[in-house]
């Protein structure tokens, strides 16, 4: 097993407004996408983040060799318990999921 950003290029979160956030996986070659998109499983995303795997959306983009992750922010972005405004610390959490 080796960790996500290990494998990928670049692992990247961001608001997808105040509601939800938005997890790229840009793989680079076309065999790390396969690995990815193969070995990453959605229901291991939701637990890791804590959200129930039915509101996980995942997106397999093999044109652009990414992989993509919508969820719900853990806390409406702005209030007060709100850690990080920008949802961009959540990408540290995902590249350290181990991949088969």
């Amino acid at each position: 097993m080796t960790a996500l950003i290990d494998i990928a290029d670049k692992v990247r979160s961001k608001n997808a407004g105040p509601f939800w956030l938005t997890l790229d996986v840009f793989c680079g070659a076309d065999d790390a996408f396969h690995r990815i998109s193969q070995g990453l499983n959605t229901g291991d995303v939701a637990n890791l983040f804590n959200v129930d795997p039915d509101l996980v959306k995942r997106f397999d983009i093999p044109e652009l060799n990414v992989v993509k992750f919508s969820l719900p922010r853990p806390a409406v972005q702005g209030t007060r318990a709100d850690r990080d405004m920008h949802g961009a610390s959540f990408a540290v959490l995902l590249g350290e999921v181990q991949v088969d």
